[in-house]
């Protein structure tokens, strides 16, 4: 499951209000959104649910160590 936890430090939001942001640092009301609204198809979706998951159970602190300096 590391892998997926990686690319949430590395890829960035590719549109939208936060473009250009990584998924991990995107806000908790955005991720809710998507939530609510439906998530897009493939790997972006797919790393938007897991990281709206890391959110909403208050676990972002366990994708620190996988941010590089």
């Amino acid at each position: 499951m590391s892998e997926p936890l990686q690319r949430l430090v590395e890829m960035r939001m590719p549109y939208g209000k936060h473009k250009d942001m990584l998924i991990a640092d995107l806000p908790g009301n955005y991720l809710n959104w998507f939530a609510r609204e439906g998530f897009p198809p493939g790997e972006l979706g797919r790393l938007l649910a897991l990281m709206h998951e890391i959110d909403h159970n208050g676990l972002r602190h366990l994708l620190q160590p996988l941010r590089r300096d």
